[in-house]
């Protein structure tokens, strides 16, 4: 149930207008959804998020934005989502450690940061030159976003995973007697 709440939550945060500079839980989502759901539901379920975060993007671009749609601008943010289902598969099932949660939210952060920007910057009628420079630029401007996407990323993540580890370690925890 937890994966489909953070999925609809990511939804909510991609689409609504906000003032946080890509504070979502887009990356997050798709990690839990890749380490919580069930394993013999992984492939049919796994394309319900990238169909509703494309179904988002396709939103954003016509109706908020009033741009035209070109399906090969999203190709690659679609195989994104559908990457980082599978990264959360593959290191978060069952109980992963500090390392893994961490990893895995600083992977999708910055693999997303790289490949978002990169699309941005080689759409036909880009805002920036297809130069080097114009690639900087692109990646400079985007910073503050990268940023907050890895903030909310690793707040999310942690909180799914390191929550219930804490609650199972402190009700294990034999308590200290304490001396008067």
């Amino acid at each position: 149930m937890l994966p489909v709440i953070l999925l609809l939550a990511a939804f909510c945060s991609h689409v609504l207008p906000h003032p946080w500079w890509n504070f979502t839980a887009v990356g997050a989502s798709l990690l839990v959804w890749g380490g919580r759901r069930p394993a013999r539901l992984f492939w049919p379920s796994a394309l319900l998020p990238v169909a509703l975060l494309a179904a988002g993007d396709y939103y954003l671009t016509r109706v908020v934005y009033g741009f035209p749609f070109h399906l090969n601008s999203y190709l690659l943010t679609w195989a994104w989502y559908a990457l980082v289902i599978v990264l959360g598969y593959l290191l978060l099932r069952g109980r992963p450690g500090f390392a893994r949660v961490a990893g895995s939210a600083v992977l999708a952060s910055t693999s997303f940061f790289a490949v978002s920007n990169y699309a941005v910057w080689a759409a036909p009628g880009s805002w920036y030159p297809h130069t080097l420079a114009g690639l900087e630029a692109c990646y400079t401007l985007a910073l503050p976003f990268y940023r907050n996407d890895l903030l909310s990323t690793l707040v999310v993540v942690g909180a799914v995973f390191g929550l219930p580890a804490l609650v199972a370690r402190t009700a294990h925890t034999p308590a200290t007697p304490t001396r008067a």
